[in-house]
């Protein structure tokens, strides 16, 4: 049978295939002689020039390039006016461009809650010099993808894109963030679709307990503020509000543009020409000129979780509003704290179980983020492989042997000055308490130095699997822009991808093992002003996870730890 397969595949497979490589040869020729006439063409294609490092910071720490994304460090100009621009060099047929406001949920407040999440779906709408037709015929004509996504530290807008076509996309990015007309009826459309899209949040446990977990963890201040706008607030919300919003908070000394595979100096002419004249607000015509507001208008006895999460009540008289100094200063305080709703209807029921973690300028970050890929995790029902974390411990130790678990994941937040980390998991109804031991469980086995402790071979493999998931993340444009853009916005730098790989390699057990009892010890609040209490959020049939402190105590973890 093989012996006839192989005389079939002689006469009529090897032929075709000799006949299709001849015919392609010269259509390569043609298409790689039509791409390097097109590179060397395009004013906005970066070049491989050696560019010399003002700043040691961004030197590059190895003489071996380690990524394609690394192969020359980025490029950080500010304008007079603060305004920021980042660019990096990366060889391709496209570039990426994205301009990064430093906004987002954390800066809003009573009046302005829910703001971000509308804002970002406001974005490439009309503007005061276009209509949202003339606005979409343009980003038609500019070709490529316009996104815009709202974080709690930042508002991006971003865009892949053609290099010859990034001076018209800029352009446009700069009209809808400096121009909006924020029109009734577009902010009516949004009304609608959000309140879709909050509704799909609230019925998945999965997708709103993250978001919860945040508003427990953080209580009454910026890091809890919701990304979702809370349908109260989305009701009532008015254009001034937005528009207010803006005013207060799109200023130049906060705004980043960045750009991937693009000339450097001809962004900054770029940047100049379309930011170079914008102003911060003086100090009477932001948030400051309207500091009281009246907090029930509109929505004076509207219920909902977030509103009773943030201690809002319907007879609530006027309220004053922060100031945009004391709002941009304003550190995030990690509370701590405990939310169960129970609800039968669930098949599962889902547990999260949260310490503060550590900031995005911690030192012992690289430690932190390589505990995360140490413990893993997944689902039940997640496809196996090298590379897929089967090997992790919340595999190994937890969803390997207990078949009513259905998930169990690690995960790690971190921002500009706090930082949230623990383990989620769900499980088949009756088990509650027995999840949260085993989740408290492969907490505490962290923090040993003997048996059950972090071994080297576990620790090795999980540095392996962070640096080969940064670099082969950094193989995209986009996340590319986004690392660069964010990493200026937090830092006023990037850090070279050689310098980070090289603090993976230099984590040890010791350092695991001293990360893991500074952050499960309660010990993060020590230098934040945190609680240092623990964080549990849960849904489904929760009544057995209370009094889950005197599980952490028969462990060991949280403030009363002792080691």
């Amino acid at each position: 049978m093989s012996k006839q397969l192989g005389s079939a595949i002689a006469r009529h497979v090897l032929p075709f295939t000799r006949q299709a490589n001849r015919m392609a040869m010269p259509l390569v020729s043609r298409m790689n002689k039509h791409q390097q006439a097109s590179l060397q063409a395009d004013d906005y294609v970066k070049t491989s020039e050696h560019i010399p490092l003002k700043s040691p910071a961004h030197q590059n720490t190895s003489s071996t390039s380690t990524s394609s994304s690394s192969s020359l460090p980025a490029k950080v100009t500010k304008l007079a006016n603060g305004v920021r621009v980042a660019t990096e060099d990366s060889q391709g047929h496209f570039a990426a461009l994205g301009v990064y406001v430093d906004a987002g949920s954390r800066y809003e407040d009573d009046a302005t809650r829910g703001v971000s999440h509308i804002l970002d779906r406001l974005a490439f709408k009309s503007t005061k010099s276009k209509t949202s037709e003339a606005m979409m015929a343009d980003l038609e004509a500019a070709g490529g993808n316009v996104m815009c996504s709202s974080s709690r530290e930042s508002i991006m807008y971003q865009s892949a894109l053609l290099p010859q076509d990034l001076p018209q996309m800029l352009a446009i990015m700069a009209d809808t963030i400096r121009n909006p007309a924020i029109e009734e009826e577009e902010l009516e459309e949004q009304r609608v679709s959000a309140g879709h899209e909050i509704q799909e949040y609230w019925s998945k446990p999965e997708m709103i307990l993250p978001e919860l977990m945040h508003t427990v963890a953080y209580k009454d201040n910026t890091l809890g503020n919701p990304l979702l706008c809370p349908m109260e607030n989305l009701e009532s919300m008015t254009t001034d509000n937005i528009k207010s919003y803006i005013n207060t908070w799109y200023r130049p000394e906060r705004i980043v543009v960045s750009a991937v595979g693009a000339d450097h100096d001809k962004v900054v002419d770029l940047t100049q020409k379309l930011f170079g004249d914008m102003k911060a607000p003086s100090s009477g015509s932001s948030s400051d000129s309207a500091s009281e507001e009246t907090a029930t208008s509109g929505s004076s006895n509207r219920g909902g979780l977030f509103k009773s999460l943030f201690g809002k009540s319907g007879s609530s008289p006027i309220v004053l509003r922060p100031d945009y100094e004391t709002l941009s200063r304003l550190p995030a305080k990690y509370t701590g704290g405990t939310l169960l709703i129970e609800d039968d209807t669930q098949p599962f029921t889902h547990l999260f179980v949260g310490f503060e973690g550590l900031s995005i300028h911690d030192d012992d970050i690289y430690a932190l983020a390589t505990l995360q890929l140490l413990m893993g995790g997944g689902s039940s029902f997640s496809a196996g492989g090298p590379g897929k974390g089967m090997y992790s411990r919340l595999f190994s130790n937890v969803l390997n042997h207990y078949n009513w678990i259905e998930s169990c994941m690690s995960f790690n937040h971190c921002y500009s000055d706090s930082g949230l980390f623990g383990i989620s998991g769900s499980c088949y109804p009756g088990y509650e308490s027995m999840l949260l031991e085993v989740i408290i469980r492969e907490l505490e086995l962290t923090t040993r130095t003997g048996r059950g402790g972090i071994a080297q071979g576990e620790l090795d493999r999980a540095k392996n699997q962070l640096r080969s998931s940064v670099l082969m993340n950094l193989e995209s444009k986009m996340v590319q822009l986004e690392d660069l853009g964010r990493q200026v916005q937090v830092h006023g730098y990037k850090v070279p991808v050689e310098e980070l790989c090289a603090k993976i390699e230099k984590v040890t057990r010791q350092d695991m093992v001293r990360v893991a009892r500074r952050v499960f010890g309660g010990q993060v609040g020590l230098m934040t002003g945190g609680s240092g209490d623990v964080t549990i959020v849960g849904q489904g049939l929760t009544k057995s996870l209370e009094g889950a402190e005197k599980v952490l105590e028969k462990y060991g973890l949280g403030k009363t730890a002792k080691w």
